[in-house]
Order: C-alpha cells, then sequence, then structure tokens
C-alpha cells in the first residue's frame, strides 16, 4: 500500500478575505446553468434559422451533458498544473468564448462554441466544491448551498427571459444566447484578484486517495447518488411540460409549472444546505430529498390533475439532493485535493447519466406510445437513489 503523505500546506500567496473569495465562488455559480438553461426555450428560433432536424437540436442541447461527462476526469489533472484559482479563471474565460462563438455565424461556431461552454462549466462544476473544501472546510454545506440556490435561480430567470430577449426577428436567438457572456466577463474580473494566489496546486495530483477514488465503495455512493439525482433533473427539465400536456394540461400551464419546478429547486438547495451541518449526518436530507422525488414522479403517473403539486415536489427534490450531493465531494474526503478527484468522478459518472437519461426516456415513451412505462422506470430509480443517497450520507471518509 503506497503511504499517504502528511497534510499539504494550503496554495495561498496572498491572504484574501473570505467574503471576498466567496463572492467570487457566488459570481461563478451564476454561470453553471444560465447559458444551457437559455437555450431550451428558444431551441425552436434556432432549429428554424439553422435548418436543424429534429435529431440534430436534440444533440445540440446534449452536447453541454457530453462534455461535461468527459472532462469532469480531467478537471483535477489542470488544478493540479495551473493551481484552484486560475484554473476555474480559465474556465470562466473558456465560458464567455463559447458563449460569444455559439452566438456567432457560422453553423459550425454554433456548435464549436456549444462544446466549449460544455468543456468550461465541467471543470466549473468540479473544481468549485474543491474550492469550498480548501477555504470553507467547517461551512461547506452552507456554501455549497448557498451557491447550488444562486445557480437556480440565475437558470430560472435565463430561461423565463429567453424568449422576450430573442423578440420576432429571425436571428434574435443569438441576442438571446450570447448576452450571457457579460455575466461571465462579471465573474471573471470580479475573481481576478483571486489568481494572484500561489499555483502551488500539484497536491492534488500527490494525494493516494485522489489518485484512486474509481476503487472505494464510498466514493461510488457517492457517484451513484449524484448520477440519478442528475438524471431525474435533466429528465423532467426536457419531458415534464410533454408529460403533463400528454395528461391533459395545457402548453402554458405546463411552461408555468416547469418555471416553479426551477424556483423550488432554488427552495430546496437553501433548505438543504441549512441541515446539513445542523445534522449528525446527512441521511435524513439524502431520503427525504429522494423520497419527494418518488412521490413527485408517482404523482404525475396516477394523479396529473394536480401536477402543478408535483412540479413543486420535484423542484424541492432536485435542489435538495443537488446541494447534498455537492456537499458531499467535501464532507466525505479528507482535503481539498481528494474533494476534487471524487468531485471529477461523481461528475464524469453522473452527467453520463444525464446525457443518457432524456434519450432514453423518450425512447421508452416512443416504443410504448405512453409516458406511463417512463414514469415506472424512473419511480424504480428514485427508489434506488433512496438507497445510495442513504449509504453515501453516513458520516464516513473515504479512505
Amino acid at each position: 500500500m503506497t503511504a499517504r503523505p502528511g497534510p499539504v500546506a494550503p496554495e495561498r500567496a496572498t491572504t484574501l478575505r473570505p467574503a471576498l473569495v466567496l463572492i467570487g465562488v457566488l459570481l461563478i455559480a451564476t454561470n453553471l446553468r444560465a447559458a444551457i438553461t437559455s437555450l431550451g426555450p428558444i431551441l425552436g428560433l434556432v432549429q428554424a434559422d439553422q435548418g436543424l432536424s429534429s435529431v440534430a437540436a436534440s444533440v445540440l442541447v446534449s452536447v453541454p451533458l457530453v462534455a461535461f461527462a468527459g472532462c469532469s476526469p480531467i478537471a483535477p489533472k489542470v488544478a493540479a498544473k495551473l493551481g484552484l484559482e486560475r484554473s476555474l479563471g480559465a474556465a470562466v474565460l473558456l465560458l464567455a468564448i463559447g458563449i460569444l462563438l455559439r452566438s456567432t455565424p457560422p453553423q459550425l461556431l454554433l456548435w464549436t462554441g456549444t462544446a466549449l461552454l460544455g468543456v468550461a462549466i465541467a471543470i466549473l462544476n468540479v473544481l468549485l466544491p474543491a474550492l469550498v473544501k480548501r477555504d470553507f472546510p467547517t461551512r461547506i454545506g452552507p456554501i455549497t448551498g448557498t451557491y447550488t440556490a444562486v445557480q437556480s435561480g440565475v437558470a430560472a430567470i435565463a430561461a423565463g427571459v429567453a424568449v422576450p430577449l430573442a423578440g420576432q426577428q429571425a436571428g434574435g436567438w443569438r441576442l438571446s444566447l450570447g448576452v450571457w457572456a457579460g455575466l461571465a466577463l462579471i465573474a471573471l474580473g470580479v475573481f481576478l484578484p483571486q489568481l494572484r494566489r500561489s499555483a502551488a496546486a500539484p497536491a492534488l495530483a500527490r494525494t493516494t486517495g485522489a489518485a484512486r477514488p474509481w476503487t472505494n465503495g464510498l466514493a461510488w455512493q457517492v457517484t451513484l447518488f449524484m448520477g440519478l439525482q442528475s438524471l431525474a433533473f435533466y429528465v423532467l427539465v426536457t419531458w415534464l411540460s410533454s408529460i403533463e400536456q400528454a395528461a391533459g394540461i395545457s402548453s402554458v400551464t405546463a411552461g408555468f409549472h416547469q418555471l416553479l419546478f426551477n424556483l423550488c429547486g432554488l427552495v430546496g438547495s437553501l433548505v438543504s444546505s441549512m441541515l446539513i451541518h445542523r445534522l449528525p449526518d446527512q441521511r435524513p436530507v439524502a431520503i427525504t430529498g429522494s423520497l419527494l422525488l418518488t412521490a413527485a414522479l408517482t404523482g404525475l403517473l396516477v394523479a396529473p390533475g394536480i401536477a402543478v403539486l408535483w412540479a413543486v415536489f420535484a423542484g424541492l427534490a432536485g435542489g435538495t439532493t443537488l446541494a447534498l450531493a455537492l456537499s458531499l465531494f467535501g464532507l466525505r474526503t479528507k482535503d481539498y485535493s481528494d474533494a476534487g478527484a471524487l468531485s471529477g468522478m461523481a461528475q464524469s459518472a453522473g452527467y453520463t447519466f444525464a446525457a443518457l437519461g432524456p434519450i432514453v426516456i423518450g425512447a421508452i415513451h416512443d416504443a410504448a406510445s405512453s409516458w406511463t412505462p417512463a414514469l415506472g422506470v424512473l419511480i424504480a430509480l428514485a427508489l434506488v437513489q433512496t438507497t445510495f443517497g442513504a449509504l453515501a450520507s453516513r458520516p464516513k471518509t473515504i479512505a
């Protein structure tokens, strides 16, 4: 067995006030979903303007998730070379570039920019929990819950203003998508003072635990919990309105329920953040959030007439379990290097599930010409999520 090195000195060249670090974290968090959720409401405009088939449009939506899955494992290696701050700063800059390219002719840049923003968000997703573990080790739950709530709130706003920003012009979708580059540049500007901190992060690659999370049982429990809650979220983002409309609910009402779903995710994140550190372990949060999801899916199946309630339940469940899953990267590890490695592993597998989930659930619906079998599969997966959430939330750390 390889001996584990002693504690690594913090990678600080300068001392920054915690409030400034927190503001930087929150501003980065505003960019984690806005570029993705702003596309869905105007996808039809993009499709019509660019002559994309339905299959091509679906692939365009999935490109960032594929990038999340493929790039998450390499994010800790990037941080090992550049340092956490410089890696985060570079990713935010790459995000701004990707957003601008996506909004610029010709069509090749639409695909190139979408792939680049996916790579950038993958790196940010993985490294933010490591930064929180390092700089706020006693406040992982509250800080993670807060930045998760921020990303959910901005995601809801981005989806809500996408159509008004696009207007009626043929190419109006370019402005609607491109405007979010400004938010990334603001985050980068506020984060710049942190780039002066030391790049002495090769420690991320030196610890034994960071090198081998893929062989650890607890790491797999965290990974499966992360993956299943991600799958549920992206399936509902993609298909909730269609499920409701198939049950006779109007498109306008279904759209309002989608907004409620996103807003309640914000509430769930905040509630989760308040509870995580006040309980002896996180099993009550994991089980409650997962059972809320189970109830929401069951309700959509047996009582779709009160879908507004199930949208609220699903939103609360999604926010609660996402905040917990991200917090577990720090809570189940001993140092920030291990947190980065676990984050990379869990998010790689998690977003693989997330990318496949909407496609597989849509295929089940098409094969059966009904949402009943698809909802049955989702209910079963929610129960599996409950089990792995409980296992991952025990007060243990990866050895």
